[in-house]
């Protein structure tokens, strides 16, 4: 039997505005073409389908034809689970007619598996999927008191119980995969996440799920990534496009599982080519160096996050020609040299640096005088800076 496992398609969402919708549709006619080619039988969407709780129609629509492509009037499954950015009940609605054509989709948490029989191998499919478990969508209080540690263990206790429920009737002459949107200890995280766990409290081990299990489909985490577990193989696919500057530089992929009963399952990442890379510009040489890129196209298909090193504050009309010359810009984030030239004094002077930072500050804005929070931001920023150095230095003498 072959599965695909994608999850955090995050339909809807934008960069600082900037719709990325047209690089979502990419990567759904990519994953279209993906399920075809590699003769997959079932596709396994682990949550976050969309951004908010009330996405753009347009998003809905996005959703609907493909998850309707994708199954073929019923000749494939298709599986999906809500994820915590998921309205449970709007996902779920239109589940009664999603059904009629091998569509399965699953708001809330309940005490249902899910059995399919695959024609094109002639097998069996058992799902345990279990969407977001948050405590409002379980609704049950796992603890009393606002303890992290003992909500953690409640928590993992609860997990642990709901998937020891979903297996029970499994067989090892089925191929059974487990599903869910959670925060696995140990898995690596992005800017682009929105935290699910209180502190560490909605936070589960990887032993929550049972070894019956032939994988574990799991979605939430961006990055694809493997927890460990003993037996079984516990997986977040990752997103398919990067959705803020900390995923920079990552490959997205999508999961192929080969599985056969009784077997241990074989993974293969599938590498994507839709949407634009998200990267990162460090512009040492100032506005001449920048439009030197420009010139030469560089990144010109990217969202950029430009740091530029300056003399002086750019103009609006600089700002402006910068973002005509690449519509990509996302941040351009000036650092001036005479604030760099302060920070190196700090230590040959007995002006105190928060003196050095208001006369640098008044020249910069004609006088102004900046106020108790930002001279406060300063001192911190110059701290970390100062700490960062002083590190580099001891590593250079070791």
């Amino acid at each position: 039997m072959r599965l695909l496992h994608t999850a955090d398609w995050h339909l809807g969402k934008t960069l600082e505005g900037r719709s990325r919708l047209p690089e979502q549709e990419q990567f759904l006619e990519e994953l279209y073409q993906i399920v075809v080619d590699q003769n997959v039988d079932a596709v396994l969407m682990s949550g976050d389908v969309f951004d908010t709780v009330n996405p753009p129609a347009l998003a809905e629509q996005l959703f609907y034809d493909t998850v309707a492509r994708l199954a073929d009037k019923g000749k494939r499954k298709v599986i999906v689970i809500a994820g915590n950015h998921d309205h449970p009940d709007r996902l779920a609605a239109s589940n009664q007619l999603a059904k009629e054509y091998g569509i399965t989709l699953i708001g809330r948490p309940v005490q249902q598996s899910y059995i399919y029989t695959i024609a094109s191998c002639d097998q069996e499919l058992h799902i345990a999927a279990l969407p977001y478990p948050s405590e409002s969508r379980l609704n049950e209080v796992l603890a009393e008191g606002l303890d992290e540690a003992v909500l953690q263990q409640h928590y993992h206790e609860r997990v642990s119980a709901l998937f020891g429920e979903l297996v029970r009737d499994m067989s090892p002459k089925r191929v059974n995969i487990g599903m869910s949107h959670l925060f696995v200890a140990g898995g690596h995280m992005t800017d682009s996440e929105r935290p699910i766990q209180v502190g560490g409290a909605y936070t589960v081990r990887p032993d929550a799920f049972p070894s019956c299990l032939d994988y574990v489909a799991l979605g939430h985490l961006h990055r694809p990534q493997v927890m460990k577990h003993p037996h079984s193989i516990v997986r977040y696919s990752g997103s398919p496009l990067s959705y803020s500057f900390s995923e920079a530089g990552q490959a997205k992929s999508v999961s192929i599982i080969d599985v056969n009963p009784g077997e241990q399952a074989q993974v293969q990442e599938l590498f994507l080519s839709s949407g634009k890379p998200l990267v990162k510009w460090k512009a040492m040489d100032g506005l001449s160096q920048v439009y030197s890129w420009l010139a030469e196209g560089k990144d010109q298909n990217a969202w950029v996050d430009l740091e530029l090193h300056v003399q002086n504050s750019l103009s609006v009309e600089e700002i402006h020609r910068l973002r005509k010359e690449h519509n990509g810009l996302i941040h351009i984030r000036p650092v001036f040299e005479l604030e760099q030239e302060a920070m190196r004094q700090v230590r040959t002077t007995n002006i105190p640096v928060e003196e050095l930072f208001t006369r640098f500050y008044a020249r910069q804005t004609g006088g102004s005088q900046p106020e108790g929070e930002l001279v406060q931001l300063f001192l911190e920023l110059l701290q970390n800076e100062t700490d960062e150095e002083d590190e580099m230095d001891t590593k250079s003498v070791v």
